[in-house]
This record gives C-alpha cells, sequence and structure tokens, in this order.
C-alpha cells in the first residue's frame, strides 16, 4: 500500500513538473537560446540601441509612479476595507477586482474614450494644452489601473490576521491614529505590502494590452519593452526580439527571487 502511495505521489509530481517544463521551461529556454545563439556580442548590440535603451528607461519610469501610487492606494482601500465603516463594501471590493476581470484591451479602449481627443474630457484636455493619450500620463493611468489590486489584495488578509486590539489599547493611551499606524499597523503589515509591491511591479514591466493601445508605439518616445519586442518580432527582427525578451525574462526572474526571499517572511510574521 505504502509502495503503491509513494509512486502515485512520484507520478503525480513527474507530471506537474512535466507540465510545468512545458508551459514555461521549455519556451523560456527556447528565447534563452535564441537569444545568445549568434554570441553575447550580438545582444549587447541589440540591447544598447537608442531605442531600446529608451524603452527600458521608459519601463522602469512607468514602474517608478505606478508602483509607489498602487502601494498608498492599495494600503488605504486594504485599510477602508478592513477598518472602515463604510456603507458599500461589496462594490469597493468588486471595483478592486475589476482589473482582473476586465481585458487589459479593454481598459486601454476606455481611456482612450475618456481622454482622448475625441473623446468625454478630449476637448477640455485640448484646449487646456494637456496630452493623456499617446503620452507618459496616458500609459501611467493605464498601468496603474491594470496593476491596482495586488497590494490591496496583500494586505487586506493580514490586517484581518492582525485584527485591531492593539490599535485599541494604543488609542487608550493617548496615541493619535496616526501614531497608530505608524507603529503598529505599518510593521505589522510589512511583509504583506512588501510582497504586493513586488507582485506590482512585475506587472507594470510586462504590461502589454492596455499600454498598446494608449502609447501609440512611437520609437523613442512611447515605446515600452513590451512594446519594443512585439515591434522588432514584427519586423521580422528576431534576434532583437530575443534579447529584449530576455531582458523582460531576467526582470521577471529577479522578481520571482524577490518573492521567493519574501516568502518565508511573510509565512513566519505575527
Amino acid at each position: 500500500m505504502r509502495e503503491q502511495s509513494r509512486t502515485t505521489r512520484l507520478g503525480l509530481r513527474v507530471l506537474a513538473l512535466g507540465y510545468l517544463a512545458l508551459l514555461l521551461g521549455i519556451p523560456v529556454g527556447l528565447v534563452l537560446y535564441r537569444t545568445f545563439e549568434h554570441g553575447a556580442g550580438a545582444v549587447w548590440s541589440s540591447v544598447t540601441t537608442p531605442a531600446a535603451i529608451h524603452a527600458f528607461q521608459l519601463t522602469l519610469e512607468i514602474a517608478a509612479i505606478a508602483v509607489p501610487l498602487n502601494t498608498v492606494l492599495g494600503v488605504l482601500t486594504a485599510l477602508v476595507l478592513v477598518r472602515g465603516r463604510v456603507r458599500g463594501k461589496p462594490v469597493l471590493e468588486a471595483i478592486v477586482d475589476l482589473p482582473f476581470a476586465i481585458s487589459p484591451v479593454v481598459v486601454g479602449l476606455s481611456l482612450v474614450l475618456v481622454y482622448g481627443r475625441t473623446g468625454w474630457l478630449g476637448p477640455w484636455l485640448t484646449d487646456h494644452g494637456i496630452q493623456i493619450i499617446f503620452s507618459l500620463p496616458g500609459m501611467v493611468i493605464a498601468t496603474v489601473f491594470v496593476s491596482l489590486p495586488f497590494v490591496a489584495r496583500e494586505v487586506t488578509p493580514v490586517l484581518r490576521e492582525i485584527g485591531d486590539e492593539q490599535e485599541q489599547a494604543a488609542a487608550t493611551l493617548g496615541a493619535s491614529s496616526w501614531q497608530a499606524f505608524w507603529r503598529i499597523t505599518l510593521p505589522a503589515i510589512r511583509w504583506g505590502v512588501a510582497y504586493g509591491v513586488v507582485l506590482t511591479v512585475a506587472r507594470c514591466i510586462g504590461e502589454f494590452g492596455a499600454v498598446s493601445v494608449v502609447s501609440g508605439k512611437v520609437a523613442g518616445e512611447s515605446e515600452t519593452l513590451t512594446l519594443l519586442v512585439e515591434k522588432r518580432f514584427g519586423n521580422f527582427d528576431l534576434a532583437g526580439a530575443y534579447a529584449a525578451s530576455a531582458l523582460l525574462a531576467l526582470i521577471a526572474l529577479a522578481t520571482l527571487l524577490l518573492m521567493t526571499r519574501l516568502n518565508p517572511r511573510k509565512e513566519g510574521r505575527p
């Protein structure tokens, strides 16, 4: 009986690992192989072109704006969902989860309908010399929307787990709400926040659909790394597309390693 159970477990493990290898390992390995097929010099030349450097810088710039915004908004949203006494919490939870349900392409199209030249706010923005669509603000708004839920969804269960007894005790001792948050609540949720930030960074850097609609895809102006990969592949520049893809893969791998480092601490937090 034990031998049969051991064989079953081994078979399930082999099946799971084979499934992951088929979906992830083989494609990523093929990308890395194609990337370095012609040597590291060709890869370096592909990722150091002006277009590639600007795409990398623009990707980091968008992430540097979107991640802090979503961190603050995510923590505030989690506090409202758990600590707040407001009506309509189910509606707020549905709004937070909305980016999971809507296609990023639909998000981008919605932003064009609102902020485009012929959109609801387009004429007013044009009259005041403000450009949202086909520029950095539109790309940031699209990225913020698609990456909104991660911090909130990581912090919410942590807040429910720790309760509010310590905060109430601090209030009875004369601490203000702001002092209680900085000295009690934030240290207690720090690993949830950190884990959510890592997920948000990964989502921001890898976003394609919504940004593709609102960016304009102008090389050297509004082209991120993901858009650069798509453009090079469409222009049959396979070596350049593989090199940019490998750079994205390295960023994703670094994100995964950071998540792995945070996970034990997240599970062992008080």
